[in-house]
C-alpha cells in the first residue's frame, strides 16, 4: 500500500512544469511576433519596390531629358513613402581605332546618356527604412 505523501505531485514538481510551459507560451508567441514583423516588411518592401518600378518606367518612356531633380510624395494607404529622383549626365567615352598605316586609338565622347538614381524613404515602426535603384538613360541632343 502506498503511504499518503507518495501519493501525487509535489508542489515544486508542478512548479517546474508550469514554468517550462509557460517559457514554451512565451517563446511561441515570440516567433509568432516576428513572423508578423517580418510579413509586414515584405510587404512594404514590395510596395516600394513596385512604385520604383513605375517611376522608372515612367522616366525611360517619357520624352525630353529627365528632371534633374524631384521629390514625389506617394500615399500607399500604409503610409507617405518619398520618391526622390535625382538626374546626372555622364561623362562617359567609347574607344575608336583608326584604321590604316599609323594606327592607334581614341577615345570619343558619348554625349546623351543620364544616370538617373531613384531613392525611396518611408517609416515602418517608427525605424526609416529606404531603398535605391539607379539606371541609365539616353536621350540624344
Amino acid at each position: 500500500m502506498r503511504r499518503a505523501k507518495d501519493a501525487g505531485f509535489a508542489l515544486y514538481e508542478v512548479m517546474l512544469g508550469l514554468a517550462i510551459f509557460a517559457i514554451g507560451v512565451i517563446a511561441l508567441g515570440r516567433a509568432v511576433n516576428n513572423c508578423v514583423t517580418a510579413s509586414g516588411l515584405s510587404a512594404d518592401d514590395a510596395r516600394v519596390r513596385q512604385i520604383l518600378a513605375n517611376r522608372m518606367a515612367e522616366v525611360q518612356t517619357t520624352p525630353g531629358q529627365p528632371d534633374p531633380e524631384r521629390e514625389i510624395k506617394i500615399d500607399t494607404g500604409y503610409g507617405i513613402v518619398r520618391l526622390l529622383q535625382k538626374t546626372q549626365p555622364e561623362d562617359l567615352k567609347e574607344e575608336s581605332s583608326i584604321a590604316g598605316t599609323t594606327g592607334g586609338t581614341f577615345l570619343t565622347p558619348i554625349i546623351g546618356i543620364s544616370r538617373v538614381t531613384l531613392t525611396a524613404q518611408w517609416t515602418h515602426g517608427g525605424a526609416r527604412q529606404s531603398k535605391q535603384i539607379a539606371f541609365y538613360v539616353y536621350r540624344p541632343r
